[in-house]
């Protein structure tokens, strides 16, 4: 594959989303401005709301901070309002390519349709003001390498669900797929900090140097987004690039639990009964409403937080209870009405953040409890990293153990390092391995070490045991990026023209065979055969699977012709 001439990096967060342009040629550097959003509503943001409208016949309307506004402004009440739906990637254990997600309204569409038409959407964005930029200069699929963000944590079956929906929104075709890579989110904010001078962190006075100058260096980078909160553990090595020395770890605590803190505390006091009414009949001013409320989780503890109770729920609450709203709220600690707004006080406020806060703490401490790692650094971005009640916890919790740094701009961090990453996907040159990988396989028996009643033989009389489990790669080993592992097989029959072998996942470092407890199956592999109808023995195909780099890999060699081609895993249930 030619090298491209741009970069394009989009960073597809739960709660919001936004690209960065790249120029590949070296000395270089962006030459595009990175696009503000929504100055057409008197915004100004490096990002737009990870949301999309769709018509009642699920036609694509508008995506981000235009979807919102229509949808707000009832321009569009039957249409389906789409926002969080990058969490069903997470929480969904079981992803198909059926899989479906929830509008505002309760009405459910194809998931991969809301995620292509959404990547389309932003795909397009992009072309346009690059051919703005560059004067209408057109630009060819070749000329491009497209790079999307996936969390760390996230299983392998839902970053080929992302890498489906990129191929069916057109970033690329079944024959260029890698003009495509996957950036895995707190690598590419690593890549991005590292680089960084001290003067482009908060509180980074009296560190002269970059991280990528400091090899041995250890350090954390969690990504605290919007749905999930992602953390991984790099060592800077002697030319500057990273290796993993902690498998990446997080939980789905993000800033919008703290919006369900204040959905939650909403329901309590008004009510199920008229708060699920709401909900159904005014799904767009509640959706306002949390919006703004978004805003406000980066202010100080010490403000509190106040607004206006929504109009519907006024009158919705007046319908259903012989109580007025003053009087309704009594009773209620930390919440006052005052004259037609909802105050919340500090404490109460502050409040909504504990389970988040928690529960970050509790990834970040386990990491202390391994005497092996020398970690100086805890670098905190993402766009929750921007609120400072995060910031001030963590360098309470944190800062006597390693110096607690946040980024000038961190909500860019992962968008910016996606693309950097996108022209050198090798500067992650090790990761740590999640699971045990293998293979079911047969072999010679050997009534010394296998079991009898996985005995068979084939029509020469030859004697085999079934159910082998072949392991290629163990759980928390070290892999590099570009490491190989193989395996070496040819058929059991001279009458074979392809054979399947069926790979499996574990948590257990060791097992023996596929169908022992904690074995799960992934997917059948074909490779066809060559030589048909020749001696067993002289069909020999190697398979060769990467497991270092951010997807999992493999391809097929016949070793008598030399011809090589890539072998399909498929993560996901049909």
């Amino acid at each position: 594959m030619a090298e491209s001439v741009l970069i394009i990096a989009i960073d597809f967060g739960t709660a919001y989303s936004g690209y960065h342009v790249k120029c590949n040629t070296p000395g270089k550097g962006s030459q595009f401005r990175d696009v503000q959003w929504g100055e057409e509503y008197g915004i100004r943001s490096c990002k737009t709301p990870t949301c999309a409208l769709f018509d009642s016949t699920e036609r694509f309307l508008e995506f981000g901070y235009a979807a919102m506004k229509k949808y707000t402004s009832k321009g569009c009440k039957d249409g389906l309002f789409f926002e969080n739906f990058k969490m069903n990637l997470y929480k969904n254990k079981d992803i198909q390519s059926a899989l479906q997600v929830t509008a505002t309204n309760g009405k459910k569409m194809l998931a991969i349709n809301v995620f292509s038409e959404s990547l389309q959407y932003l795909k397009n964005h992009a072309l346009r003001k690059i051919e703005n930029f560059s004067q209408g200069t057109k630009l060819q699929d070749s000329d491009i390498t497209w790079v999307l963000t996936v969390p760390a944590i996230w299983s392998n079956a839902a970053k080929q669900f992302m890498r489906n929906a990129a191929q069916k929104a057109g970033l690329v075709t079944e024959s260029d797929t890698d003009r495509l890579i996957l950036a895995l989110e707190p690598e590419a904010a690593s890549v991005y900090c590292k680089q960084l001078p001290s003067d482009g962190f908060v509180g980074g006075e009296g560190d002269t140097m970059r991280l990528d100058q400091m090899p041995g260096l250890q350090y954390i980078v969690a990504d605290c987004g919007g749905g999930t909160i992602d953390i991984t553990l790099h060592e800077v090595l002697h030319d500057g690039s990273l290796k993993e020395v902690y498998k990446a770890s997080g939980n789905d605590l993000g800033g919008q639990n703290i919006d369900r803190q204040l959905k939650s505390l909403l329901k309590e006091l008004f009510g199920d009964e008229c708060w699920r009414e709401y909900e159904t009949h005014h799904a767009s001013e509640l959706q306002k409403l949390m919006y703004e409320f978004a805003s406000a989780k980066c202010a100080d503890e010490n403000d509190g937080y106040s607004f206006p109770c929504p109009f519907n729920l006024v009158e919705i609450v007046k319908k259903h209870s012989n109580q007025e709203l003053p009087e309704l709220l009594q009773g209620h600690q930390g919440v006052t009405w005052n004259d037609g707004s909802i105050d919340i006080s500090p404490g109460k406020f502050k409040s909504f953040f504990d389970e988040s806060l928690r529960g970050i703490a509790g990834v970040l401490k386990d990491l202390l409890k391994n005497p092996e790692l020398q970690i100086k650094y805890l670098l905190l971005v993402g766009g929750y990293a921007l609120c400072k009640i995060l910031q001030d916890y963590i360098k309470g919790q944190f800062s006597k153990h390693w110096k607690v740094l946040c980024p000038l701009h961190p909500q860019q961090a992962v968008m910016v390092g996606a693309a950097e990453f996108g022209s050198q996907p090798q500067i992650v040159q090790s990761r740590i391995c999640g699971l045990t990988y293998g293979i079911g396989t047969s072999e010679f028996f050997d009534e010394t070490k296998h079991k009898v009643e996985k005995k068979f033989a084939n029509s020469d009389g030859e004697v085999f045991c079934d159910d082998i489990f072949k392991r290629l790669v163990m759980k928390g080993e070290s892999v590099g990026c570009d490491e190989t592992r193989k395996y070496g097989f040819c058929p059991v029959s001279r009458e074979q023209t392809s054979i399947g072998f069926t790979f499996f996942s574990t948590t257990r470092p060791n097992a023996d065979y596929t169908d022992e407890w904690g074995m799960e199956e992934i997917t059948t592999l074909e490779v066809p055969l060559p030589n048909p109808g020749g001696p067993r023995t002289e069909r020999d195909v190697n398979l060769d699977v990467k497991f270092g780099f951010t997807e999992i890999t493999a391809t097929a060699t016949d070793l008598k012709s030399h011809k090589t081609e890539r072998v399909s895993i498929n993560f996901m249930r049909e």
